[in-house]
């Protein structure tokens, strides 16, 4: 009678030790599969981080109607590719407009481009505008400085 109770007792383990195993893949898989799919795999250059703070500050300048300000951050060929009738829409966002910026990458030019969504809000429509999804262009300037190449 006791070689059946210690088969029981093997079973039992073997269960529980297959049911570790089964876990323990499982979160491997799953830990992989995260990472494979992670789009910050590896950490942005520093070009990346003062570009993407130049396109903030672009695009605040933009939510707070500082015309002066974004005109100063624009290349001459984004200024030519603009009309000021444009740059004076553009920069007429509204009081409570909003942005998001998204991952950018890097052009094989040197350039970054950052996808963009812009929310305008114009008080007298007594509701938001459409968003609209755009992309916005930084160029070196100088060492630490870029410009806007093109607009969103």
């Amino acid at each position: 009678m006791v070689a059946p109770v210690s088969r029981r007792l093997s079973g039992r383990h073997l269960a529980f030790t297959l049911l570790i195993v089964s876990l323990t893949l499982l979160l491997s898989a799953s830990a992989i599969a995260r990472n494979k799919h992670s789009p910050f795999r590896t950490a942005p250059d520093r070009g990346y981080a003062s570009a993407l703070a130049a396109a903030n500050r672009f695009l605040q300048a933009w939510q707070n109607q500082d015309h002066e300000t974004g005109l100063l951050m624009l290349t001459d060929a984004a200024k030519q590719n603009s009309s000021e009738g444009r740059m004076e829409t553009f920069f007429s966002s509204g009081s409570d407009s909003a942005y998001e910026i998204a991952r950018g990458k890097r052009l094989t030019d040197g350039r970054y481009a950052f996808p963009v969504t812009l929310f305008p809000y114009h008080p007298d429509a007594n509701k938001p505008d459409q968003p609209q999804k755009s992309e916005i262009v930084l160029v070196r300037a100088g060492k630490d400085e870029w410009a806007i190449d093109k607009l969103p």
